[in-house]
C-alpha cells in the first residue's frame, strides 16, 4: 500500500475538524481531512438543519469566545457568499434563585452583551404562546439566533478544498503510530505527516485508545424532536419567535431548549440537554423515550400552541465530559497530537473558534485564549508508559 505524505492530518469530519482542516489549510500547510463514513452522514453529532448560536452561558469563557466566533461564521458567510446564520433571540428562562440561571444573566452583563430582561408582567407582549412557571426570570440574548448546520458543515469542507485540501471519507482509521512523524492507517491507505489532529467526535475515545489516552467520555443519544403547531406559523421564526432555553424546571433536571419552526413546516425544534449512553456503533438500537415523556409533560403546560406529541423524531449523539466542558488540547506525552473532543452537545456553535485554537496548538503557537478549562490536565488520565 503507497503511502502518502502531508504536513498535518485531521481525523473526523464533523464540524470541529472540518474547522481545523480549513484553518490549516488557510496557513497553507498541505492539509488531509480523514472522515470514515461516506459524506454527507447522518452517523455522527454535526448533522441536521440547525444548531443554536448564543453568547448567553454560564461560564464567563464561553461567553468571551463566543464575541469572536460570531466574527469568523460572518467571515465565512462572506468568503462563500452563502447565508449561514438567521438572527432570533434567545430567551432564558429559569429558577430566578437558581444558580444556573443567575449565571447566565450575569454572563452577559458582565461582557456587556446587549440582553433584554423581562419581567412576568410584560412576559406574554413580548413572547406569546408560551407560559412562565412562577418563580422563573426571563430575558433575551439578542444576538443569538439560528445556524444552518448542514449547510454550514458543506460551506466550510468546499472552502477547503478551494485552498487546496484534500478530503476523503470512506476511510476508518484503524491505528495511529506517534512519533516525529505520525503514522495513520486508515481502511483505504497509509499517511504520514508532521502533526495529526484528532476531532473523531463519538469514536474519539476507540481513537484515543491508538495514541495510549484515556479520557472520560461519555457518548449518549439523543432523541431530537419535532412538535406540531395547533395553528401555522405560530412559532415560526417569520413571526420573529426566538430560540429558547428552560434552565431547569419541574419537568427537567436538566436544561430543555428549542428552535422556531422552519426547517420542517409547521413544527417546533424541541428537546432534552441529555441522553441515554450508547455504542456509537448501535445507537439506532436505543428505545428509551422518558426524555420524551419529560417534554410532553413540558410542553403541556408551557408551550400551548404545540400538539405534545412529537410528529418527528430524530437522531443524534453527544460525547460527553463530566464537567460538560471541551477537550483542546495537546497529547500529554506526543506534542504533534491534538486532540479535539467532548463537545457535550454545545460544541457546534463554536466550530470556527475550535478550528483555529486546534490549528494553533498544531503549530506550536500560543493559543488565542485561555486552554486551561479543556486541559487533559483536569481529568485523572492514564497514558500508557509505551508511549
Amino acid at each position: 500500500m503507497s503511502v502518502e505524505r502531508y504536513d498535518f492530518i485531521v481525523i473526523g469530519a464533523g464540524v470541529q475538524g472540518s474547522f481545523t482542516a480549513y484553518q490549516l489549510a488557510t496557513r497553507n500547510k498541505k492539509t488531509l481531512l480523514l472522515e470514515q463514513f461516506s459524506l454527507p452522514h447522518t452517523r455522527g453529532s454535526s448533522h441536521g438543519q440547525t444548531r443554536m448560536i448564543r453568547k448567553a452561558y454560564e461560564q464567563d469563557f464561553y461567553t468571551k469566545m463566543m464575541k469572536e466566533c460570531y466574527e469568523l461564521w460572518a467571515q465565512l458567510e462572506r468568503e462563500a457568499g452563502a447565508t449561514l446564520y438567521r438572527r432570533t433571540g434567545l430567551l432564558v428562562m429559569g429558577p430566578e434563585s437558581s444558580q444556573s440561571y443567575m449565571g447566565f444573566k450575569k454572563s452577559l452583563e458582565k461582557n456587556k452583551s446587549p440582553m433584554v430582561v423581562l419581567t412576568p408582567e410584560n412576559f406574554n407582549q413580548h413572547i406569546p404562546n408560551v407560559i412562565l412557571a412562577d418563580g422563573d426570570g426571563a430575558f433575551v440574548d439578542t444576538t443569538a439566533g439560528v445556524l444552518y448546520a448542514d449547510r454550514a458543515l458543506k460551506v466550510v469542507q468546499d472552502q477547503f478544498q478551494k485552498l487546496g485540501g484534500v478530503i476523503k471519507d470512506q476511510e476508518k482509521v484503524t491505528d495511529i503510530k506517534p512519533g516525529p512523524t505520525v503514522t495513520v492507517t486508515a481502511s483505504a491507505g497509509v499517511y504520514r505527516a508532521k502533526g495529526v489532529v484528532i476531532t473523531a467526535g463519538p469514536w474519539a475515545k476507540t481513537l484515543l485508545a491508538h495514541v495510549g489516552v484515556q479520557l472520560p467520555l461519555q457518548v449518549v443519544r439523543i432523541n431530537v424532536c419535532y412538535w406540531k403547531e395547533k395553528i401555522a406559523d405560530t412559532y415560526h421564526v417569520k413571526k420573529r419567535f426566538p430560540c429558547f432555553l428552560l434552565t431547569e424546571g419541574d419537568e427537567a433536571k436538566h436544561h430543555i431548549y428549542g428552535l422556531p419552526s422552519n426547517e420542517y413546516p409547521g413544527l417546533m425544534k424541541i428537546c432534552y440537554h441529555s441522553g441515554t449512553e450508547t455504542d456509537p456503533d448501535q445507537r439506532d438500537k436505543l428505545t428509551d423515550k422518558s426524555d420524551i415523556e419529560i417534554l410532553q409533560r413540558y410542553i403541556a403546560r408551557h408551550v400551548p400552541g404545540l400538539i405534545p406529541q412529537p410528529a418527528v423524531v430524530e437522531s443524534c449523539m453527544y460525547t460527553v465530559t463530566p464537567d460538560q466542558h471541551f477537550v483542546l488540547d495537546r497529547h500529554p506525552a506526543h506534542a504533534n497530537i491534538v486532540i479535539g473532543a467532548g463537545f457535550s452537545g454545545h460544541g457546534f456553535k463554536f466550530g470556527p473558534m475550535v478550528g483555529k485554537l486546534l490549528c494553533e496548538l498544531s503549530l506550536g503557537e500560543v493559543p488565542s485564549y485561555d486552554l486551561s478549562p479543556f486541559r487533559i490536565s483536569r481529568f485523572q488520565t492514564n497514558i500508557k508508559s509505551s508511549l
